[in-house]
């Protein structure tokens, strides 16, 4: 007897693409409309779902579904890339050699240094993505020059850059030179801007923790999986 796939069983194409970690939902939209994924050898169209057992083929090359969820937690050093692209002498995923493919969830500088996620679960990626300016990042900074109240003050308020006022921030002075400080933004350079626009410069930059998850006891270089706990408390907030 064929199989009922009039019901509503299955997963979207996007999603399936998503949680295969080969692109974003958005992009599989895109290549969807495109003509480049074949589901059982018929070209897939919008809201098409997949179902167990069938072949799933994007630009020539089978998409599957890894049987593990990865999410790793890693010390990203000064002067590594949060890319994928393996023709960058500096990228992450070389740097690290973990065996699997993994991606980066977000970004983080080159010239910074701290805590990066990394996972092949596309609709995880996605989830935060979306969360946008919602969920916090928390960073350690030093400046060139002591402190002021005004500069707290400023950074606390909101900044002018790149045509936009940030979002307010919580910040905390550490040192003569030195402080914390927890956006909810993800604008380029964010930090080194609005430090900029005070007539500061930022000397050393590392990010300790996004949402629920800390970089802990990691050095340079490691990583580590997140753990069931700290993975149930990141989709709550998500």
């Amino acid at each position: 007897m064929a199989e009922d796939k009039t019901n509503d069983a299955g997963v979207r194409i996007n999603k399936y693409l998503s949680e295969a970690g080969i692109c974003s939902r958005r992009e599989a939209d895109r290549l969807v409309e495109a003509g480049q994924v074949l589901i059982d050898g018929v070209t897939a169209k919008a809201g098409d779902r997949v179902f167990p057992g069938q072949k799933v083929v994007v630009a020539g090359t089978e998409a599957k579904k890894e049987e593990e969820d990865i999410l790793l937690a890693c010390y990203k050093p000064k002067g590594i890339e949060c890319t994928s692209d393996r023709s960058n002498p500096d990228n992450i995923i070389d740097f690290l050699h973990y065996g699997k493919r993994i991606y980066t969830v977000g970004r983080l500088d080159k010239n910074s240094s701290g805590l990066i996620l990394l996972t092949n679960n596309g609709d995880l990626a996605y989830r935060i993505a979306k969360a946008g300016d919602r969920h916090e990042k928390e960073y350690v900074v030093a400046v060139d020059k002591p402190i002021t109240d005004e500069f707290l003050v400023g950074m606390t308020k909101g900044v002018p850059i790149l045509g936009k006022v940030t979002a307010p921030a919580k910040i905390r002075r550490t040192g003569e030179k030195t402080f914390s400080i927890v956006l909810i933004q993800g604008m380029n350079r964010q930090i080194r801007r609005m430090c900029e626009y005070f007539g500061f410069r930022v000397t050393y930059l590392k990010r300790i923790r996004v949402m629920n998850i800390s970089l802990g006891t990691l050095e340079k270089g490691q990583y580590r999986e997140v753990s069931a706990e700290e993975r149930k408390e990141l989709y709550r907030l998500l």
